[in-house]
């Protein structure tokens, strides 16, 4: 499982035109679901996420998490993540998870991060064909994925 996780001064999402989800200051969590993603996966990284410490304190420094700083989650389903651009110039999502298996890991992905943040987490909709908009917060983008924990 991967994220791709940008703190963010807001986001949203727009499916058909039409608003579907925002939040304010927080974090843009991508995500991607590989085939032999579980249950662990999504312990691991909803946990990582969480306790993230990527926002300032009062001294400038990034040193309080999400829920420290008061932020919100949007959390966004993304086969993409998992191109594959070995081999020419057209990427290959074969490392991607069919829908059967990534749709209920990236509902539960969500409903934990909610646990244990204690708030609501904004999603978009999974399969659709959705347009992100964010106002960035500084060059805060980071890479996560469940298969590399070192």
């Amino acid at each position: 499982m991967r994220l791709l996780i940008q703190r963010v001064k807001g986001a949203s999402v727009e499916i058909g035109g039409a608003a579907w989800s925002r939040i304010g200051a927080g974090l843009l969590v991508f995500v991607g679901v590989e085939p032999d993603d579980g249950g662990e996966d999504v312990e691991w990284l909803a946990g990582k996420l969480v306790r993230l410490r990527i926002f300032d304190d009062e001294a400038g420094v990034m040193n309080r998490d999400v829920v420290q700083a008061g932020g919100e989650v949007l959390v966004v389903s993304q086969f993409t993540l998992l191109a594959s651009t070995r081999k020419g110039n057209r990427p290959s999502y074969v490392r991607a998870a069919p829908e059967p298996v990534s749709r209920p890991l990236y509902e539960r992905f969500a409903a934990r991060v909610a646990e244990l943040s204690g708030r609501p987490v904004a999603t978009g909709r999974f399969g659709a064909d959705m347009q992100v908009a964010l106002v960035n917060d500084g060059p805060v983008t980071i890479w996560m994925d469940s298969k590399n924990r070192e």
